[in-house]
């Protein structure tokens, strides 16, 4: 065997090694997979070869696109020298000008000759201008090669004026020249006439010093216009770009109304040498689409597509096939499978009533097998036989499309003879092309259901009973529209069936509901407030009770209200409304009651206190009686001048007015009037007191020491029951100390008053009465607040039980604690307090009270 053929027969043997393998594996597949891979096989190469002939075409466009971006990136480059060229041109030009200038080989007049020659060459100048160290302007050439006198003004309004203090371009360019010595291009600007220019500063350098500014003033539009080639703007669009991305110029101007179309070839480079913002940019599109218009590309891409277009429809169809092969296998097993394992009876008729079909369920139901049922006619074996004429004349109905669409209930019997209620549905069966072949029942046990029903029905008569039972009115609203859904008997009995008493029971208005007129209360721009609301979060939240007063029924009414879910979904409103008017009345009664008792305490309090107030008013009358004496007989024996007999007559005016003031005082105290909050300062509260118990304390010998913090704040309270409790307090500790008979060391009573802040009370006054008496024993402590207790042989036992009473109606406190020096009681102590707002500076006030802030005051003991 040669070398050469060696190689062939090893490949030859791979070969059909391989045809082997894919022999082996296509023998091995399915019909259907080797039909779907049939199919696959000439659209995996249609596909290979369209991908191939759009790989061509790809890579063709993309060849074109390089070559048109070199084009563009070339031309771009070749305007940018051009106009760099230009620029250093005149940078030079304007230098050498510069350098003449600072050496004074030119003035003034030749500065404009050699401008007026410079202007007119370059026509991309809009002058040229020479400024001194100060923004002077000593000369300015317009475009033309003309002096320009209206150029360049200092009081003017010109943006090319470079004036200090600003921040213009011009001033940014004149201030960078004048710090860095060499020329520098100002940013872009728009000039007076509205076009955008950029300005070259050439600073004067004179013996090293800063002598002013040469300026040539370039338009960005002629830089295009002149040095732009024109091939380069026949071949493409070159624009200059501001440092916004915004087009400055162009060589391709857009027509009127419409802007330049953008392009996805593009080349950026700066406007060199400026270097100030501006961008040179040169745009492409690409001119040649032969290939996309070769009509052969075209014919093989459309051939291609059909053929996949048909290959797919034909893979798609026999897949489709195969699918509802699938799906029709899928819904038979499953069907069977629903129809075993349900637990709905289901049975089939023909249209002469014989049953040709039950399932798994029905035979459960009813204890006959399908061979016992299939091919009878009725009379059924399970039908009761004292219920076959029943049942017939309801099989009858059934098949004439006469039964309830709810089904009709019948009674089975179960092969063992047991009976079960059942509830029975017929629909006719109807074959493909439409014809009805028979009729399908299904048939469900209600047994236990109904044996529900009827417990509902019981449970929901028991329920409705209570409810009518009730003394409080029950009623319950829809939100929208505003409907009366319940109303139990003592709502009806009260209100009817207007859901307008709902309404007042809830404090608001319906809007669309009926009056007890007929007429609609809403209208046509009824409004649901509760749309969009969430009907759980509703239902989860209750509402505070609230006392009503319905002044048509002259009753009061504790209503309690919360939102539900209606059985229909809707939501709804309960409201429950007990009759309190009897309440209200006892409530009435025991606030005059307890206004009695206040002022018949107050009355007790002052007439225990007479003999001192005798004692006391005795003082200033008996005063009066000797200063009037005493004038009288001075002036009978004429021995009295006017100075003495004023000031005779000023003290005896005093003593009267003290006299007045303590009837005044007591009068106020002891004075019948409705009880009043108004704002009240504790210190003038304290004050009235204290001058009232005084009288008390000193015929008792006993002194007391009082302590106001000052700046408290207001409180809202009756100031005259304020003052009751403080004399009640005050008054039993006098008692207690003198009772005690206790040595003058231990005869004093401390009167206290001071900003207190809980975090469970908050802000609130403290009033404090402690003594040095011998204290409460437990048993008195216990029961000191009991109506008609008490420890005093002639009391009545309504003092302290009346103070808790008046400080527990302004929301306060009143506790009362012996004071222990060890096991021993050296005294007494009775707070209580008044809720107000506590500010931090109050606080600080009470934390020091020896301070300034504090207000103490001692009564000395009457001799």
């Amino acid at each position: 065997m040669s070398p050469a053929s060696a190689p062939l027969n090893r490949s030859q043997r791979w070969i059909a090694t391989l045809r082997r393998l894919v022999t082996s594996w296509w023998t091995r597949q399915s019909p259907s997979r080797q039909d779907r891979l049939a199919t696959l096989g000439p659209l995996i190469s249609v596909l290979l070869f369209l991908a191939a002939i759009i790989s061509a075409f790809w890579y063709l466009r993309n060849e074109e696109i390089e070559r048109e971006t070199e084009s563009v990136k070339r031309d771009t480059e070749i305007a940018q020298q051009q106009i760099r060229l230009r620029l250093i041109e005149n940078q030079e030009q304007l230098v050498r000008i510069a350098r003449e200038v600072v050496t004074r080989q030119i003035d003034a007049h030749e500065f404009s000759a050699q401008a007026q020659a410079f202007a007119r060459e370059r026509p991309e100048l809009t002058h040229v201008t020479w400024l001194s160290a100060k923004r002077e302007r000593r000369s300015s050439v317009g475009a033309a090669g003309f002096q320009a006198d209206g150029l360049m003004q200092a009081d003017g309004d010109d943006p090319s004026m470079p004036r200090p203090n600003q921040s213009n371009a011009a001033a940014i360019a004149f201030e960078a020249a004048k710090e860095r010595r060499q020329p520098v291009y100002s940013p872009p600007f728009t000039d007076a006439n509205g076009t955008t220019v950029f300005q070259l500063h050439i600073p004067l350098i004179d013996r090293g010093g800063f002598a002013g500014v040469l300026i040539a003033e370039y338009t960005v539009e002629a830089l295009l216009r002149y040095y732009v080639p024109s091939e380069v703007a026949t071949r493409h669009s070159i624009a200059v770009l501001d440092a916004r991305d915004q087009i400055v110029s162009s060589t391709v101007t857009p027509m009127p109304g419409q802007g330049l179309r953008r392009t996805s070839l593009l080349h950026d480079v700066p406007l060199a040498p400026a270097l100030n913002g501006l961008v040179l940019r040169g745009q492409g599109w690409r001119t040649s689409i032969g290939l996309i218009n070769n009509a052969l590309f075209w014919l093989v891409l459309a051939l291609a597509g059909m053929t996949v277009w048909m290959l797919l429809g034909t893979w798609r169809h026999m897949r489709r096939r195969t699918q509802i092969q699938n799906a029709l296998t899928l819904e038979t097993n499953f069907r069977r499978a629903m129809e075993n394992s349900m637990l709905t009876g289901m049975r089939a008729m023909d249209m002469d009533t014989r049953i040709t079909y039950v399932n798994p369920a029905f035979c459960a139901m009813t204890g006959f097998s399908e061979a016992d049922l299939v091919g009878r006619t009725p009379p059924y074996p399970f039908w009761p036989t004292d219920r076959r004429e029943e049942n017939a004349r309801l099989l009858q109905q059934e098949l004439q499309g006469k039964s309830p669409s709810g089904g009709v209930e019948v009674k089975i019997q179960r092969k063992d003879g047991s009976q079960f209620d059942a509830r029975v549905y017929v629909s006719p069966l109807v074959d493909t092309k439409g014809k009805q072949t028979g009729w399908m029942t299904s048939m469900t046990n209600i047994t236990e259901a109904k044996r529900v029903r009827d417990q509902l029905s019981a449970s929901h008569e028991r329920f409705t009973t209570v409810l009518e039972g009730l003394d409080a009115a029950v009623s319950v609203l829809s939100v929208q529209p505003p409907e009366l859904l319940f109303a139990n008997r003592s709502y009806r009995l009260w209100f009817g069936a207007d859901p307008a008493g709902h309404a007042l029971l809830a404090g608001g208005q319906l809007s669309g509901t009926t009056s007890r007129h007929g007429e609609l209360d809403g209208g046509a721009d009824e409004v649901d407030d509760y749309s969009g609301l969430p009907a759980e979060a509703l239902t989860d939240v209750g509402s505070d009770p609230r006392e009503v007063y319905v002044e048509s029924l002259a009753m009061w009414f504790d209503v309690r209200a919360r939102y539900l879910q209606w059985t229909d979904g809707r939501l709804a409103q309960m409201l429950i409304a007990t009759d309190i008017t009897m309440r209200r009345h006892a409530e009435a009664q025991a606030a005059l009651q307890a206004e009695k008792a206040q002022v018949t305490s107050r009355l007790m309090t002052m007439g225990e206190m007479a003999s001192s107030v005798a004692h006391e008013l005795n003082q200033p009358l008996t005063a009066i009686t000797n200063y009037c004496n005493g004038m009288v007989s001075r002036v009978r024996s004429d021995s009295i001048d006017k100075e003495a007999l004023m000031a005779a007559l000023t003290k005896t005016a005093k003593q009267a007015e003290r006299a007045g003031q303590i009837i005044h005082r007591i009068r106020n105290f002891v004075k019948r009037s409705e009880p009043q909050r108004q704002p009240a300062h504790a210190a003038d509260i304290v004050e009235d007191a204290v001058e009232l118990a005084g009288i008390e304390l000193r015929r008792r010998n006993v002194a007391i020491h009082t302590y106001v913090a000052q700046r408290l704040p207001q409180m809202m309270v009756d100031p005259i029951l304020i003052e009751q409790v403080l004399m009640n307090l005050l008054k039993n500790a006098a008692e207690a100390i003198d009772n005690a008979s206790l040595p003058t060391s231990r005869r004093h009573i401390e009167l206290r008053v001071v900003p207190k802040h809980s975090a469970e009370l908050g802000g609130q006054i403290e009033f404090s009465v402690t003594d040095m008496g011998p204290g409460l024993p437990d048993e008195v402590l216990a029961r000191m607040y009991e109506a008609f207790f008490s420890t005093k042989a002639d009391g009545l036992g309504i003092g302290l039980g009346l103070c808790r009473s008046i400080v527990e109606s302004h929301q306060g406190r009143i506790k009362a604690e012996n004071l222990y020096n060890g096991a021993l009681v050296v005294g007494c102590r009775f707070a209580f307090t008044i809720p107000v707002t506590i500010t931090s500076e109050h606080l600080r006030q009470e934390a020091s009270p020896g301070t300034p802030g504090g207000a103490p005051r001692t009564e000395p003991t009457a001799p």
